[in-house]
């Protein structure tokens, strides 16, 4: 637990902005005390989600990509506490624990040359650290009986994610990933590209389900992979928006189909969603009504552990929009998945 900088009274005054006559969020979600035991603080409170925070974008890095997905925590949090309770939101249900520190990790790799064969290994050799401390809190998390909401970073803390859980519920479990990549890339020293890879090569994951892969972007020697495995599977982007061979809630039943034999991990990646990342190489995409749509759909479902959006490359320009989408995301699983 030495990475989690928790969340405090603090911090919350300064995002959050008291209105006259109007309740916010921030003001009823719970915050731990200070100097607390943290796993018996999280096991014997009254809430059912736990946000927690990944600002980090060194997967990507040793990936060779160049997004930063540092900042999208914050903007997240910015436009979350300060949104309405009310009976559609409800707070109360929320502890806001904080985030993973990697800022020495940062620093670490921008000070390597990725071009250079043995520095790019060092680089990876960090993302397997960050894989522990991930899996680490995702553990003590889901021990407690409550489902984290975990946001920033890249694809390759889906591993820590996976694990955790799977560690957690002495069970596999099967994962739904939204995604324009397959991120299943060869076991090459982990990164951004390869964490369902690992996950499943170590029995973590069971059954994995791409969900609207996009198919200029679908390297052949993976796309053969995945074809020999048959616990992997996909629909692509053009066979539901551009073809029209299926449709979107075809491919939503479809998914579930595959996945309702164990515990269900939700990823999105917004890689995925129209126009929404500019550096990103996929402009076309899910709208983002589509991607609420989808979050409505698997939220619903009993068996889902947790939710991961990741991959918003958020600046100054687009902090409000980033904040205010994975917002959504955030109370669009939240109200799907309390009974």
């Amino acid at each position: 637990m030495d990475k989690l900088v928790v969340f405090n009274h603090t911090d919350l005054s300064r995002l959050l902005h008291i209105r006259a006559s109007e309740s916010k969020f921030g003001e009823h979600v719970k915050i731990l005390p200070p100097l607390c035991n943290i796993y018996e603080h999280i096991n014997t409170l009254d809430v059912d989600y736990i946000l927690l925070g990944i600002p980090e974008n060194i997967g990507i890095l040793a990936n060779l990509g160049n997004q930063n997905t540092t900042y999208t925590w914050e903007a997240t949090l910015k436009t979350l506490l300060n949104i309405q309770k009310n009976e559609f939101t409800n707070p109360e249900n929320v502890l806001v624990l904080g985030y993973l520190n990697f800022e020495k990790e940062l620093k670490k790799i921008k000070s390597l040359d990725l071009t250079i064969d043995k520095q790019l290994v060092k680089a990876r050799k960090i993302v397997s650290k960050i894989d522990k401390d991930v899996a680490h809190i995702i553990y003590t998390i889901k021990k407690a009986g409550k489902t984290p909401i975990v946001i920033g970073g890249g694809q390759n803390n889906a591993y820590g994610n996976i694990k955790g859980c799977a560690l957690a519920l002495n069970s596999p479990i099967n994962i739904v990933n939204l995604n324009a990549f397959a991120n299943f890339k060869p076991e090459e020293g982990r990164h951004s590209g390869n964490g369902f890879t690992y996950a499943y090569a170590e029995g973590f994951l069971k059954n994995y389900y791409v969900f609207g892969m996009q198919e200029n972007f679908i390297p052949n020697s993976i796309l053969k992979t995945i074809n020999k495995l048959k616990q992997i599977h996909f629909s692509t982007y053009e066979s539901i928006a551009i073809k029209q061979t299926t449709t979107f809630k075809k491919e939503l039943k479809y998914a579930l189909s595959m996945l309702e034999d164990l515990p269900i991990g939700m990823e999105i990646d917004c890689n995925a969603i129209e126009n929404f990342n500019a550096n990103t190489t996929t402009l076309d995409g899910f709208s983002l009504k589509r991607v609420r749509q989808f979050v409505n759909y698997f939220g619903k479902r009993d068996h889902v552990q947790y939710l991961h959006i990741c991959d918003a490359e958020t600046t100054e320009d687009n902090a409000e929009q980033t904040g205010l989408f994975i917002t959504n995301l955030i109370t669009d699983f939240m109200q799907a998945h309390t009974k």
